[in-house]
């Protein structure tokens, strides 16, 4: 079985052309998977033909309408038949709102974990990551999440998201008037900590660095955020760039001395930041990094090695990790030379042929419990 040419069914809410960090973790899965013949069903999107005719898989579009309950349902409804008709080996669950669909094909089946969801929507958790033949959580912050709601040790997985390593490793840095910290988030989730980083951005500058934030990435908290520059007197060195093309993200990162993103765990302690692939494509791109010491973000930063782990409640924390990083010269040089090799742990090749050792063993697990009744 693990020679033969797998067929794989990934349904998921959530593809790519659309931004966010699920979408860019199942595109990287899904072109990376090797051996496997994929076919991915999601709904459609702007410039959705356009993308799926450079893929080198089949992608199912269901259409959109305008309740999103619809959506979800057209979408198991989609997977079901998509299912029958393709006739997988086994069938992926790219989000938890999948998993009726996913679960009713009858073949086996993996329900991918991330974090938010799980607290946002704890009973269709529970009863995916209770029937799922295996899930896959992205980081041991999510793994607890999962245990908590009830899901079989022996089922569950941790297998982090992987990284689109950059093509050019010898391109120099940008050099700017004033030294610059990025965040890249969708400006929709208070945890994220934008609303830190401002907050910590004038103690940064009473510090000495001149420094001012870039924000890319957009979203309904956007307009809260520009009132509290405007509030902390730091409007003037908060630039909201909104979404941009991968290659201006790409030319923020070359431009920035420092990547802070310093989410913080919501009421309860449920959901948060699943992983953060951003943090990766920071350290990729050698810059040093501030993140929260909770959540997935432990996963994906190595304290005092590729980042700093700080407080993400305490604005004073993060604005001190800022200071160091960028009136210390050693200490950047050390954790931004650090950043390639710990980003190329997680290059997408290895991270999918972990994954395509997960399906083998769930659908050989699912063969020899049907050959002993």
């Amino acid at each position: 079985m693990s020679r033969r040419r797998l067929r794989v069914l990934l349904a998921t809410p959530d593809f790519p052309p659309a931004r966010g960090g699920i979408q860019m973790l199942l595109h990287g899965l899904a072109k990376s998977l090797p051996d496997v013949e994929l076919r991915v069903v999601t709904p459609a999107g702007l410039d959705a033909q356009a993308f799926d005719a450079r893929q080198p898989f089949e992608v199912v579009r269901v259409p959109r309408v305008a309740v999103h309950r619809g959506v979800i349902a057209a979408l198991n409804l989609a997977t079901i038949r998509e299912g029958r008709a393709f006739g997988p080996d086994l069938v992926i669950s790219g989000h938890i709102v999948t998993s009726p669909g996913v679960r009713a094909v009858g073949r086996p089946w993996v329900q991918y974990l991330y974090a938010k969801e799980i607290g946002a929507r704890a009973g269709l958790a529970r009863r995916a990551v209770r029937a799922a033949d295996a899930a896959i959580a992205i980081s041991e912050h999510t793994r607890q999440l999962a245990l908590q709601l009830g899901a079989p040790a022996a089922r569950l997985h941790v297998v982090p998201p992987g990284v689109d390593l950059p093509r050019d490793r010898t391109r120099s840095r940008v050099a700017h008037p004033r030294p610059t910290v990025l965040t890249v988030a969708r400006l929709e989730d208070r945890y994220k900590g934008c609303d830190t980083l401002i907050r910590a951005l004038p103690l940064v500058r009473a510090s000495g660095p001149r420094a001012e934030l870039a924000v890319v990435g957009n979203g309904p908290l956007r307009p809260w955020l520009e009132r509290l520059a405007h509030a902390n007197r730091v409007a003037d060195v908060v630039r909201f760039l909104g979404d941009v093309s991968d290659a201006e993200r790409d030319g923020w990162f070359d431009r920035s001395a420092v990547f802070a993103m310093p989410s913080r765990l919501p009421a309860g302690g449920q959901g948060g930041e699943g992983f953060g692939i951003v943090y990766l494509e920071a350290s990729a791109r050698g810059v040093p990094v501030v993140a929260g010491n909770v959540g997935g973000a432990v996963d994906a930063v190595q304290n005092q090695v590729t980042g700093l782990l700080v407080d993400p409640r305490n604005h004073v924390a993060v604005a001190d990790a800022l200071t160091r990083l960028l009136v210390d010269p050693a200490l950047h040089r050390r954790i931004a030379d650090a950043g390639p090799a710990w980003a190329d742990r997680f290059a997408w090749d290895g991270i999918a042929a972990r994954v395509r050792e997960i399906l083998v063993a769930v659908i050989e697990g699912r063969a020899a419990r049907a050959r002993h009744g």
